[in-house]
């Protein structure tokens, strides 16, 4: 049976200390959006929002985690996600542990299953593993038998929660606000994990209307927009991206053509189409000048380098949040097990 967290549960107390109160689901694995109720997110932006204000975000002793430390496995590329973790654990005073390219580099070149090897990293006592893996579900999979926090960093063509964590701090940064939104999303949607949690969380916001403009084949999966349509968030597909698409939008999300998940005879073929969604500065002019684009990055051509200069442009910013965000999520899961260690050594 795939494990799966409870509802994250907890209230603040008035000087900015959490109380936590969780369900019994421990230890704390992030998995999917879905996990994240309107208390988290507040609560996790505060402690974002605090941690961007500082300095090169220099914490007193009695915050950091120092003497403790995490590992990254990574069995896909990354850059962003893996160097924000990176980056947000040396912060912390965390050391870190990173293997980068696990499919070649470590032994499930030789034929070790996941399992086996999240139980014998897990035993080298890190206090959280983050993980991320090509194949849909594994990720859940690592959680099931870990005796330690796993964190997905994304999961195939299933979810990125800590991407959409990232993609609606983006938007409460520049925007202002996380209901009340039009949202424009451009591209691959069919096998893009980041549009996939994207969606799901925005579900979970208030007044918030999504139109998609994306090759036929490259829509939605079904399953995902009953989902969410079910929790009231309305979903307007389209095959063509129109001035009128781009003047509504209070954020049009960008993202690539997910190349890696498509059959190689089909590659080709959808790079063609994807020319008719790029971003121009011809089309950003016709967007409100409040609007911000994001993408998850990397592009690889969806969106003009000229674009850039814009100021709705705010995917670079977007990527600079990733550490104080994933600094915030840190500190949450490991928490109550950086006390546990704590303890048992007194």
């Amino acid at each position: 049976m795939v494990f799966v967290p409870d509802m994250i549960k907890y209230s603040l107390m008035g000087n900015g200390n959490k109380t936590q109160k969780t369900t019994g689901a421990t230890p704390r694995h992030i998995l999917s959006v879905d996990q994240f109720d309107h208390l988290f997110v507040a609560d996790l932006f505060a402690d974002a929002d605090h941690l961007a204000s500082l300095t090169h975000r220099v914490l007193s002793p009695a915050e950091n985690f120092a003497g403790f430390h995490i590992d990254i496995t990574f069995y896909e590329p990354s850059t962003r996600t893996r160097k924000s973790f990176e980056t947000a654990g040396f912060l912390l005073g965390l050391q870190v542990s990173v293997t980068e390219n696990a499919g070649a580099f470590s032994s499930a070149i030789k034929g070790e299953t996941l399992e086996d090897s999240i139980r014998v990293l897990s035993g080298y006592d890190p206090l959280c593993i983050i993980l991320r893996h090509p194949e849909k579900g594994a990720v859940a999979r690592a959680a099931a038998i870990s005796p330690v926090p796993i964190i997905n960093a994304g999961d195939g063509a299933g979810e990125h929660p800590t991407q959409a964590l990232l993609d609606l701090f983006t938007i409460h940064r520049e925007i202002g606000r996380i209901d009340d939104l039009n949202v424009l999303i451009l591209g691959d949607c069919r096998y893009g994990r980041t549009t996939h949690s994207l969606v799901k969380m925005l579900s979970r916001q208030k007044n918030i209307h999504v139109r998609t403009a994306t090759p036929e084949p490259l829509t939605l999966p079904e399953d995902l927009v009953n989902t969410v349509t079910e929790r009231g968030l309305t979903v307007e597909e389209s095959y063509e991206l129109t001035e009128e698409q781009l003047a509504w939008a209070d954020i049009v999300y960008v993202t690539r053509l997910q190349k890696e998940r498509l059959p190689a005879e089909e590659r080709s073929d959808f790079h063609k189409q994807y020319d008719i969604y790029r971003l121009t500065t011809d089309r950003v002019r016709v967007m409100k000048p409040t609007a911000r684009i994001l993408h998850p990055l990397p592009r690889v051509g969806e969106i003009d380098t000229a674009v850039d200069f814009t100021p709705q442009a705010a995917y670079f910013k977007q990527a600079a949040y990733g550490v104080p965000l994933r600094m915030a999520l840190l500190r949450w899961v490991l928490k109550d097990q950086a006390q546990k260690y704590r303890s048992s050594i007194r």
